[in-house]
Order: C-alpha cells, then sequence, then structure tokens
C-alpha cells in the first residue's frame, strides 16, 4: 500500500512538474512571438512623436521633376529612399508624416471613447432605469447601423477636417465600451464584496470608484488596445473616402486614394502607406490579443 502511495506521489509530482515547464515554455514562446508586433507599436509612437526630425522635409512639397521616382532599393536615390508620388512628394516624409496624424487621432480618441463609455457603461449597469435603458437602447441602434456609412455620413455632414475625424470616431467608439463595461457592472453588483458594501452603508459613488471601477479596469484597457487598430483603420478609411483629413495633410488613407491610378507603374506610391497601414493595424492586433490574455484570470493560468 504504502509503495503504491509513494509511486502515485511520484507520478503526481512528475506530472506537476512537466506541466510547471510547459507553461514557462509557453510563456517565453508567446513573449517571443508578440515582440515584433510590439516594436512595430513602438515604432509607430517614435515616428508620430518625433515626425519632424525624422523627416524634417515638407510633406506636401513637389518635385515635379522627380515624379514617379523609384525607391532606393528599386533603382532610385538616395534622395528619395521610398520614391515619390505622382506630382514628386516624398513618399517616406509623407508617410512618417502620416504616422502622427494617426497618432493624434488615436491620442485622442481611444482616451475619450473609453471614459465616456465607461461612465455610460456604469451608469447604465448601477443604477439602470428609464434613463439607463434609453441610453442602452441608442447603443443598441448605433451598434445596429453600418459603421463605415454611419461615419461617412457624418464625415459628409460636418466637413473634411481633422478635428471633425476625431469627433465622428469619438461619436463611433463609446458604444462598444459602454457596452461591455456595463455587462461587466450587472455582473459584478451581484457579487458578496459589492452586496457588503451596500449594506454597510457605503454610498453610489464609493462603490462605483472603489468596488466597481478597479474590477472592470482590465476589460477598460484589453477594450482601449484593441480600438488602437480599428481607430486607426478608420480614420484612413475616412480619409479614403475623402471625408478625412483636409487634402494638404499627409495620411495614409489619402495617400493610398491618390494612388489608385498608378499602381501599375508606379506600385511603390501605394505599396508603402499600405504596408504601413497594414503592419501598424496588424501589429495592434496582436499586442491586443496577447494583453486580453495576459489580464483575463481565466487565461491567466495558460501563461
Amino acid at each position: 500500500m504504502s509503495i503504491s502511495a509513494s509511486t502515485d506521489a511520484a507520478v503526481a509530482a512528475a506530472n506537476t512538474e512537466s506541466r510547471r515547464r510547459w507553461q514557462i515554455s509557453y510563456r517565453r514562446r508567446r513573449y517571443l512571438l508578440v515582440a515584433p508586433p510590439m516594436l512595430v507599436m513602438i515604432a509607430f509612437v517614435v515616428f508620430g512623436i518625433f515626425a519632424d526630425v525624422i523627416a524634417p522635409g515638407d510633406p506636401g512639397q513637389t518635385h515635379l521633376l522627380s515624379r514617379l521616382e523609384a525607391p532606393v532599393f528599386s533603382g532610385g536615390t538616395s534622395e528619395f529612399p521610398l520614391g515619390t508620388d505622382h506630382v514628386g512628394r516624398d513618399i517616406w516624409t509623407r508617410v512618417v508624416h502620416g504616422a502622427r496624424v494617426s497618432l493624434i487621432v488615436v491620442a485622442i480618441v481611444v482616451p475619450g471613447a473609453a471614459l465616456f463609455g465607461t461612465v455610460i457603461g456604469m451608469f447604465a449597469g448601477w443604477r439602470g432605469g428609464i434613463v439607463g435603458q434609453l441610453l442602452m437602447r441608442y447603443v443598441d441602434v448605433q451598434l445596429a447601423l453600418p459603421a463605415i456609412l454611419f461615419a461617412v455620413l457624418l464625415g459628409a455632414v460636418l466637413g473634411a477636417s481633422l478635428r471633425n475625424v476625431i469627433l465622428i470616431l469619438l461619436v463611433w467608439t463609446w458604444t462598444v465600451y459602454a457596452r461591455l463595461i456595463r455587462a461587466e457592472v450587472l455582473s459584478l453588483k451581484e457579487r458578496e464584496f459589492v452586496l457588503a458594501s451596500l449594506a454597510a452603508g457605503g454610498s453610489n459613488w464609493w462603490i462605483m470608484r472603489k468596488q466597481l471601477l478597479p474590477n472592470v479596469f482590465n476589460t477598460i484597457v484589453v477594450i482601449m488596445t484593441l480600438e488602437i487598430p480599428i481607430v486607426i483603420v478608420a480614420e484612413a478609411s475616412l480619409s479614403f473616402l475623402g471625408v478625412g483629413a483636409p487634402v494638404e495633410q499627409a495620411t495614409w488613407g489619402r495617400m493610398i486614394t491618390e494612388a489608385r491610378n498608378y499602381l501599375t507603374h508606379a506600385w511603390w506610391v501605394m505599396w508603402m502607406p499600405g504596408l504601413a497601414l497594414m503592419l501598424v493595424a496588424l501589429s495592434g492586433n496582436l499586442v491586443g490579443d496577447w494583453l486580453r490574455d495576459l489580464l483575463d484570470p481565466r487565461l491567466r493560468n495558460l501563461g
């Protein structure tokens, strides 16, 4: 009996050690996989902040004698490392300054939508009532609308400007936070620690600030991270459709729409901003997925 018990204990210990080693190996592989997209996102932020230093030229300056010049790796000159467009503007300078426009939009829209949506979601989930129901019915209606058509309609009404793009995306994106935070609060308000706080005489404001907000903070951070590539692509889409930033501002979407007629004989004009947009959007999604797995307590034990 003792021999059998010892054998079972040894097998259990071996299985535990094997599981621990597998978790360590899985964590290391996951960190290695997320490193490249993390570097892309860091580069995006650096390019956006230091655009004037990295590409000090004027993104709107034309060089008519150097129209559609190829990139340096395809037979071009080092003066224009990524080539020029149909009016001789330096694509490298425009791509870098386009990153600044996208970063400005993200830096305002994502925190602003998170703040407004969280407040609405917490109010609707905690207090409810007729006001909360009306707010959530509005959220349902907006989420049911085709997002890009809704944004284009607002852009056509308000006009093309960076301020209007930010306003449109704020109106568009806050509903995601409101819906998810409300669902979290509806679950949390039935938990024992919240009921105990109510029984102890805690005010609604104190409970929302001290009990609910810390418990939904991880959800807010994950949504914000996942919304970054969505906002970047949305801003580029509005610029591509002509209802985004004004024409004089270099944006990735504007560069792509201007390059459509030159794709067959000057591929770099569309490929350079398109590649930048694809890399940033894909990297943002990968980093967001990684952060969700890291902060989700149900998945934390896997890594």
